[in-house]
């Protein structure tokens, strides 16, 4: 294979290739990757039955984001709750895709949708007079009711000590990766291996330039994972075989692009969808514009309104995917018939559609619950579970939370008290801690991780290269690049670190090994900063204030 292809060895080609290959040894000595090659030409690509349906221009573009990669057998190449960017064609040899844990214990699957805003869940996530207002300063971050059924991230429909052996003209990780989900199987070569490693960016491009690609995606995801994912949704969790196999085979599956229109309001509605991954915004005519009165999150549905209580059957909100989206759509009459052969999912999505009703006359009613619904649509506060907010009424910029974290971390602080207002709240560039948490995609060294304490992401400092993916890849600036006043010792891998300053990544962990609560929240002497965990939560801080909300 040439290194750059026909057009010679540019500066970017240069620093791409560099990229690649700190990308794949960072793991170090032993990981069992035999090589990898440079930036690929068209010519190159072409070898692969997989970029069959392209031209030699669009191979061009994709190319500094896929990569040809050699591997030892019996070599790990990613495993269970790990978050990849990429996924996988097998050119030669064979890969094992294996459960090395109880999917139903406490390594299992995560949930990947916001159980808060499911009305479909029939078990409370939580009771008592606390659940409407802010979570005091010290509460831990709520775990899951054990009466609810999750919507799995798997990629394979596996029982348990399964495993699935993929060979030659295969792919595999392209339904995580393509959804922002942990990775439900652990991933090994039984064989040296010739494996096509292609992005996320590359592989989108190429579902919407190839119909066959979609489609053969599509099939996969068929296959392996629908099934499941189908039959663990709370809407549909009860319900039998019979419906789970007949739905399976009717839906359509979308993606969407960003800002994408899903529906338009006042047009025929012809279609019932579950959101797979991604948000989408609900919009209504307001006046002479539109207004934000709701959004769907991973595991709720759209249509059940037009579906059962409106008889002409016309789309009443227009809804739009925020950023990318993957929906499953499924044609009215298909699901009128399934409805009939189960008749506990109708009365499940009446009180959906009730409660969407009323969401949305409450917002056509309180113009600022639709203005703060699109600033948390707009600033990703949606994706947040446990979220710094500093009543600026009250704060006197002492700056004792900074302090305090600061104190509690070895003198480096994981926050800074900046960010977006909002009203009279400071939304604080501190870690949202996000259920789709996309600065995990892509670190080398798996440095920063989900710490198995409810939905807390922190990084280990001593595996940790300082090569920024992680920084470069938060939204919300919330990681900060620390000097450490060392340098890599000659020794380093990858090699291109040696010599050079240490940098390392920072970021808030909620003082989650401390014994304490977050210590910006427990030390601020006003009162005035929370950590919140839902824009319910906020929504009680905005209207009854600091200390009176719920």
């Amino acid at each position: 294979m040439s290194a750059a292809g026909s057009g010679g060895v540019g500066r970017t080609t240069l620093k791409r290739g560099e990229q690649y290959r700190d990308r794949w040894t960072s793991f170090g000595a032993g990981t069992g990757l035999a090589s990898l090659s440079d930036r690929l030409s068209a010519a190159d690509l072409r070898e692969f039955s997989i970029f069959a349906d392209y031209d030699d221009g669009f191979l061009e573009k994709i190319s500094p984001d896929v990569s040809v990669a050699v591997w030892r057998g019996g070599s790990v190449l990613f495993e269970e709750g790990a978050y990849i960017d990429l996924a996988f064609f097998v050119a030669d040899g064979e890969v094992e895709a294996f459960l090395q844990k109880d999917a139903e214990g406490a390594g299992g699957a995560a949930p990947i949708f916001d159980i808060s805003r499911t009305v479909a869940v029939r078990a409370p996530v939580s009771s008592g007079p606390e659940a409407a207002g802010p979570r005091p300063p010290n509460r831990p971050l709520p775990a899951a009711s054990g009466e609810i059924t999750f919507l799995a991230s798997m990629d394979f429909d596996l029982p348990k000590g399964g495993s699935w052996v993929l060979g030659p003209g295969e792919i595999f990780g392209e339904i995580g990766a393509l959804s922002g989900w942990p990775q439900s199987v652990t991933a090994r070569t039984r064989s040296e291996c010739r494996l096509v490693q292609i992005r996320i960016p590359a592989l989108r491009l190429m579902k919407r330039r190839s119909r066959a690609l979609k489609d053969r995606l599509d099939r996969l995801y068929r296959e392996r994972s629908l099934a499941l994912q189908l039959r663990s949704t709370p809407l549909f969790r009860e319900s039998n075989a019979f419906f789970i196999e007949g739905l399976k085979e009717a839906v359509e599956l979308v993606s969407c692009e960003p800002d994408e229109v899903v529906a338009r309001e006042g047009e025929p509605a012809d279609a019932f969808f579950l959101v797979r991954s991604g948000f989408v915004k609900l919009l209504q005519r307001f006046g002479e514009g539109e207004m934000a009165v709701s959004y769907l999150s991973k595991g709720m549905t759209l249509g059940e309104v037009e579906l059962l209580l409106d008889e002409r059957r016309r789309w009443q909100v227009t809804a739009i995917s925020v950023e990318y989206a993957e929906l499953v759509k499924i044609p009215h009459e298909v699901f009128r018939r399934l409805l009939e052969a189960d008749p506990g999912i109708e009365e499940q999505l009446v009180g959906t559609a009730l409660e969407r009703m009323k969401e949305a006359g409450f917002s056509r009613y309180n113009v600022s619950h639709s203005d703060f619904t699109h600033v948390a649509l707009e600033s990703g506060l949606v994706q947040g579970s446990s979220i710094l907010a500093i009543d600026l009424a009250a704060c006197t910029r002492c700056d004792d939370c900074v302090r305090a974290c600061a104190e509690t971390h070895g003198g480096r602080p994981r926050f800074v008290r900046e960010g977006n207002k909002y009203r009279n709240l400071l939304i604080a560039k501190s870690c949202y801690h996000c259920r789709d948490p996309v600065c995990l995609v892509g670190c080398p060294t798996g440095a920063i991780h989900r710490s198995g304490v409810a939905e807390v992401v922190e990084i280990s400092d001593d595996v940790c290269i300082g090569c920024s993916t992680c920084a470069n890849n938060c939204p919300y600036d919330a990681i900060v690049m620390h000097e450490t006043g060392s340098r890599w010792p000659d020794d380093m891998l990858p090699a291109g670190l040696r010599g050079r300053e240490r940098l390392v990544a920072s970021k808030c962990d909620l003082c989650h090994d401390t014994g304490h609560g977050p210590a910006c929240v427990s030390n601020c002497p006003q009162g005035c900063a929370y950590r919140v965990g839902s824009l319910e939560e906020f929504r009680a801080l905005l209207d009854g204030g600091p200390g009176r909300a719920g």
